[in-house]
């Protein structure tokens, strides 16, 4: 079993201090329209204007900056679905580390670019996530290369956190956040410094139909595979939760939320149009789970802040939803 050195909580503090440099410390915006239907006050934190178009560079910046010398010598190997892979390549770069990338065969076109633009090798492997990661995994025991996870690892987690931290320290009040789940860095950091900071705050996590194999680990109590279909939140594509995650999550999670294909495309089209926040489909989960009437009851005189998590969406998607 994995153990941290020191508690998360003081990873996270650390975080925000090594990445005050490197990340964009994005805007908190409020959502005039979903608040007045919804008769509470609504923000979006918007990581869609992050450095590389999302969060994953907060972790893992955070990640790579910790290598020891030896490490650094041996290079870098991730796995992605596009996010953390520009994460990847560009902290690496900053850091002048080799790094090497694998993405599935369905990864969007404009993430393999940008990954390709950051300096890194891609390699594209295996139909999902889950395929691609244990490829990445196989390889990185022939070749010794550092292997970055994508989410279950404590300083990726810690790194996430960092958004917990902008969030309340703009709006020390908030009363809910809301955070779209994949392997479950994001959620996990950003609840854990939330509730230590203030435990009354709750943590609301979304996914798809489609895949939510982290959700259904909680309502299960043990790690469970769930994945029937693609889903439109590519980032979030991930059937089997990190074991990491899961037990950091499963104590502070308040509530769940499933949202239909159907309705990430609404939200992906409404953020466009009404709110002008280009976001991919990970990014609109947030904006899904508020439009499905899911979380009326908990939204009217709160304040609530559902995190957009990235934007890069590929044109044709974006033009073919809208």
């Amino acid at each position: 079993m994995l153990t941290m050195e020191k508690p998360l909580i003081n990873q996270i503090y650390e975080a925000q201090e090594r990445l005050e440099s490197v990340v964009i410390q994005t805007p908190l915006v409020p959502s005039n329209i979903l608040s007045g239907l919804k008769e509470g006050k609504i923000f979006f934190k918007l990581e869609n204007l992050q450095r590389t178009g999302s969060f994953k560079i907060r972790g893992a910046y955070n990640k790579l900056a910790q290598l020891s010398p030896s490490e650094i010598e041996r290079g870098v190997i991730a796995a992605s679905a596009g996010n953390h892979a520009q994460g990847v390549a560009l902290s690496a770069k900053i850091l002048g580390i080799q790094a090497r990338i694998f993405m599935p065969v369905t990864a969007p076109l404009t993430k393999i670019e940008a990954t390709e633009k950051y300096g890194a090798t891609v390699k594209l492997i295996g139909e999902t996530f889950d395929e691609t990661k244990q490829a990445a995994l196989d390889e990185s025991v022939i070749t010794n290369e550092i292997f970055i996870p994508p989410y279950d690892d404590y300083a990726v987690i810690a790194g996430q956190g960092t958004i917990g931290l902008e969030i309340l320290e703009t709006i020390a009040d908030v009363d809910q956040i809301i955070l779209p789940i994949g392997g479950g860095g994001l959620i996990a950091g950003v609840a854990t410094i939330a509730k230590t900071i203030n435990p009354a705050i709750k943590i609301i996590g979304v996914q798809s139909y489609n895949v939510h194999g982290m959700l259904s680990s909680i309502w299960n109590q043990q790690i469970t595979a769930n994945r029937s279909n693609r889903t439109l939140a590519d980032g979030c594509d991930v059937a089997i939760p990190g074991d990491i995650t899961y037990r950091v999550l499963s104590p502070l999670i308040d509530e769940t939320v499933l949202v239909e294909e159907e309705v990430i495309k609404q939200a992906i089209e409404y953020l466009a149009y009404k709110e002008k926040i280009v976001a991919e489909g990970a990014g609109a989960l947030t904006a899904a789970a508020i439009m499905s009437g899911a979380l009326d009851h908990l939204l009217i005189n709160r304040k609530t802040v559902a995190v957009v998590s990235g934007g890069n969406i590929d044109s044709g998607s974006l033009k073919e939803i809208i």
